[in-house]
């Protein structure tokens, strides 16, 4: 029967876990929001929206936290023990709105996402229809698909539709549920490409137009939604890779349209290159000082704390303050961002501004390829508030600002450095611990590069170790034989694989 205006509760933890990081990331990390603080997410359900009026909306617990390492056992249990009971307290509902990452790794699990979802569904019972959201970046399992009554993921790399995404997943759930219409049918396909996020931006080919024909697929009658993954490259469980999911009243259209969706992606595996020219660290700040272009940027990729890396590698700034063009603060303008150093930034706070201070910072994480770092510099600006890292310092080494934080961070607004008396515009070189650059970065870079350097979230993704991946997978086996990517129909009769995918 159709509900006029359906009970729906929101739900769901969210991280990228880098397990080859040694890192490990605790409950707090994830700043949980409960009850209606929940709504205040999603500017789509403000009040007075329509989205909002739709449905008798429900805060559980939603909590998403910046990239790291895995996830430990006793913050998943602390965490989805109060998501669980929580949910048990709202009573009878009529839908579940699942918002996740989906590359969530938890100690002595795997398909974490699936086996919350699992204790979810036990609580809210068989009958709630549920829609869940998830970034391009994560992973699927059949577990999740067949638990997951719709389910979506981002169309853009940088995720610049991440809020739209949302949103379609809780408007198809209040239609769907309005409606009174069966449960729709699942097509999924497992695609057997693993690739790193630089390498499948959608601003470029071919990416670009294998994601434009995600829309194309959805705009055929009998579908109501179609996804690709590329999965989290920097994680090793059987579930990491691509996949396909397209949903919809019509069999047909919906088998047919993962198959095309499927078949575009793996013709396209030899087709995709890094979103900007890579080289080693050292060739990059060479083209960089050779260049006329300011501000010139240069990601420091090995260590992306938006990727899943510790952050506090060493390794990048060390080779910037060994060179000689910086060695006087009268050299080409540096900015780093960035390296946490709790002990660092706290004599630096107490010297204050204007002091010079010898601190040494990095490499408490991670410490595989560099170690703790002694910098000698005069403290150029302090804050603090900052939800990420809490308190910043930046330090004037030479002719190198970094920036130092009590907690790792990452730099993806042109305010994180502004916010610190410091200007890239009219800097000869920002050097970001990132992959691809967020969109204002991009905008504001004149040229940039990406410095293949060591770390939790290598872009050389042959040389981390992966041994738990289902193989053949390419790029690790890149002559292996065409796979059978034909559509399997996961339908609410069908009964969970217990974590298998095939």
């Amino acid at each position: 029967m159709p509900s006029p205006r359906p009970t729906i509760a929101i739900a769901g933890l969210g991280i990228e876990s880098s397990t080859f990081s040694p890192a490990r990331t605790e409950a707090p990390a994830f700043h949980p929001q409960r009850g209606p603080e929940v709504l205040t997410r999603y500017p789509f359900l403000a009040p007075g929206t329509p989205l909002r009026e739709a449905a008798a909306w429900q805060g559980a617990l939603v909590g998403k936290a910046l990239p790291g390492g895995t996830v430990t056992a006793t913050a998943f249990t602390e965490l989805s023990d109060e998501l669980i009971a929580r949910l048990a307290e709202l009573g009878p509902l009529d839908g579940l709105w699942y918002d996740i990452h989906g590359a969530m790794t938890v100690e002595g699990m795997d398909d974490a996402e699936a086996q919350l979802l699992a204790r979810i569904r036990a609580t809210i019972g068989p009958d709630t229809l549920v829609s869940t959201s998830m970034d391009l970046h994560g992973n699927v399992s059949r577990d999740l698909v067949h638990q997951s009554d719709l389910i979506t993921c981002y169309r853009m790399a940088p995720h610049e539709d991440a809020m739209d995404t949302k949103e379609r997943a809780a408007r198809n759930l209040v239609e769907l549920l309005k409606s009174g219409a069966p449960r729709p049918v699942k097509a999924w396909i497992p695609v057997p490409v693993l690739l790193a996020g630089e390498q499948t931006s959608t601003r470029i080919e071919p990416a670009k137009s294998v994601y434009a024909a995600v829309e194309e697929v959805e705009a055929e009658a009998g579908v109501t939604d179609a996804a690709i993954w590329v999965g989290y490259a920097w994680a090793d469980e059987p579930r990491n890779r691509a996949a396909v999911v397209v949903t919809g009243p019509s069999e047909p259209q919906v088998r047919a349209g993962a198959e095309q969706l499927a078949r575009g992606f793996w013709e396209a595996r030899h087709d995709f290159e890094f979103v900007a020219p890579t080289g080693t660290l050292d060739d990059c700040l060479d083209e960089a000082l050779a260049s006329f272009a300011r501000p010139y940027f240069i990601s420091d990729t090995g260590d992306n704390p938006t990727a899943g890396g510790a952050g506090d590698v060493t390794w990048g700034l060390q080779q910037v303050l060994e060179r000689p063009e910086f060695k006087d603060e009268s050299g080409p303008t540096v900015i780093y961002a960035s390296l946490p150093g709790p002990s660092a930034v706290a004599t630096a706070e107490r010297a204050g501004i204007g002091a010079t201070v010898t601190v040494t910072a990095g490499a408490e994480v991670d410490d595989r390829h560099a170690g703790p770092l002694p910098l000698t510099g005069v403290v150029h600006s302090i804050r603090h508030g900052d939800r990420d890292a809490e308190t910043e310092v930046v330090l004037k080494v030479g002719s190198v600002y970094v920036i130092l934080t009590r907690l790792r961070k990452p730099y993806h607004h042109e305010h994180d450095f502004t916010d610190l008396e410091l200007d890239p515009r009219s800097a000869d070189l920002v050097l970001v611990k990132i992959g691809y650059l967020e969109p204002e970065l991009f905008a504001m870079a004149a040229d940039w590069k990406m410095a293949l350097t060591p770390g939790g979230v290598d872009q050389d993704l042959t040389r981390l170790g992966h041994h738990r991946i289902r193989r053949p997978l390419f790029p690790f086996d890149r002559d292996m034989p065409d796979p059978d990517l034909t559509a399997r129909v996961v339908s609410p009769s069908d009964e969970p694989l217990s974590g298998a995918d095939e």
